[in-house]
């Protein structure tokens, strides 16, 4: 579709489609543009090329309204994509994997206080909600080892201190239930509608943003104390499910990343490269670029089709041979890398849309969902009944 295709010239809102005629966009996801386009206030939907359907509104767009709305958030606020240099002497992922603490596990901090990764965590934790830290929860979220492969833009990479062959810690995950309280209370009193007290919801919104940075961070310090590597600050930390107040308006962003000058990791599949590019993304884009490859199937769709073709050891191990640990099979099956769009259909949208500048590739090696069954090492259990004990 053209840069400035609008869907619907009976709405007061315009509509932008950042995809080429032959990416695939799911025509439900185009419907909830429209419907986002015709509510009361809406000003601009400018939608992604990994766009695709989504719970009530659609994820891979950013939408400006003069109000507030909570469901065009969604319920994870604050979920995002953080890039974490790592350093290892050998990177063999079989041995790697089995190393991976379990991530489903939350840190305690009464339990757990003799964490290493606790030294992550400056000041208090947001909102005093302790449930859920350091796990990266279900879903597309992951915690992957991965290599730099191809770097496009040498100087770029350089200031971010990144360079071909060098290791790093991508975590996709964002403010577990806290968001999801967040909404709830909203939802309950007013559904769909508006936020009735903007300045009340954004207090609580921005302290969900706040954690699920804090949560990328310690859960990139465990896995890196994990595989023997010391913590490191991320390079790139950028959130794609929130609302901001940009221009006297209100920005909300479901699945897009801020384009206005970041750097933002654009994630591929557990079985394909991702890439990071230098966004620079205008109005017309509502200051936004893509933050993933996109669905293409349904969870069910793809439950079932992935079934149908593939074994769960084959999709263990991925077509650039890099390993995924993974112990929920119905998960393991939902997120096959099939289900997903073509991450180079979606870059190359963004650079023909001049939205943003391929920087370089990551390459996954690991790539981590949920723990598998009797992964837990020995040292890992004595240290957990040791804990246990004191506690």
């Amino acid at each position: 579709m053209s840069e400035h295709q609008s869907l619907s010239r009976s709405t007061p809102a315009t509509v932008t489609v950042f995809a080429s005629p032959t990416s695939w966009i799911e025509s439900e996801a185009l419907t909830q543009c429209r419907q986002v386009a015709a509510l009361p206030g809406m000003i601009h939907v400018a939608a992604m090329p990994d766009l695709h359907p989504g719970k009530g509104a659609p994820i891979g767009a950013a939408m400006a309204s003069t109000v507030l709305y909570p469901f065009l958030v969604g319920s994870d606020i604050g979920c995002g994509i953080a890039v974490f240099p790592i350093r290892l002497k050998r990177a063999v992922p079989e041995r790697l994997a089995a190393r991976f603490p379990d991530l489903d596990r939350p840190l305690d901090p009464e339990r757990d206080a003799d964490d290493p990764a606790w030294a992550v965590v400056a000041g208090d934790i947001p909102a005093g909600h302790v449930d859920g830290l350091g796990t990266v929860g279900r879903g597309n979220h992951f915690v992957e080892l991965a290599r730099v492969d191809t770097v496009f833009e040498p100087g770029h990479a350089s200031r971010l201190g990144l360079d071909a062959g060098d290791l790093v810690l991508v975590v996709h995950t964002g403010s577990r239930g806290l968001g999801e309280r967040i909404l709830r209370a909203h939802t309950e009193a007013h559904g769909a509608g508006p936020a009735p007290d903007p300045a009340a919801y954004l207090t609580a919104h921005d302290d969900a943003v706040r954690w699920g940075s804090l949560n990328r961070r310690l859960l990139a310090a465990r896995v890196a104390h994990a595989l023997g590597a010391e913590p490191t600050a991320p390079v790139v930390d950028q959130c794609h499910n929130l609302v901001e107040v940009r221009d006297g308006a209100y920005l909300h962003r479901k699945g897009a990343a801020p384009g206005d000058g970041r750097d933002v990791l654009v994630a591929g599949t557990r079985g394909t490269a991702s890439y990071l590019v230098a966004a620079h993304a205008g109005p017309a884009a509502n200051h936004s670029v893509a933050h993933g490859a996109g669905r293409k199937m349904s969870r069910a769709d793809a439950l079932r089709r992935s079934r149908a073709k593939h074994t769960v050891e084959e999709l263990r191990r991925t077509p650039v041979g890099s390993l995924v640990v993974c112990g929920d099979r119905q998960l393991l099956f939902e997120e096959a890398p099939t289900a997903y769009k073509r991450i180079e259909r979606v870059i190359a949208d963004l650079v023909d849309h001049g939205l943003a500048t391929p920087v370089a590739t990551t390459v996954p090696l690991v790539t981590y969902k949920t723990p598998d069954a009797g992964s837990t090492t020995r040292s890992d259990r004595r240290s957990d009944r040791s804990r246990r004990g004191r506690a």
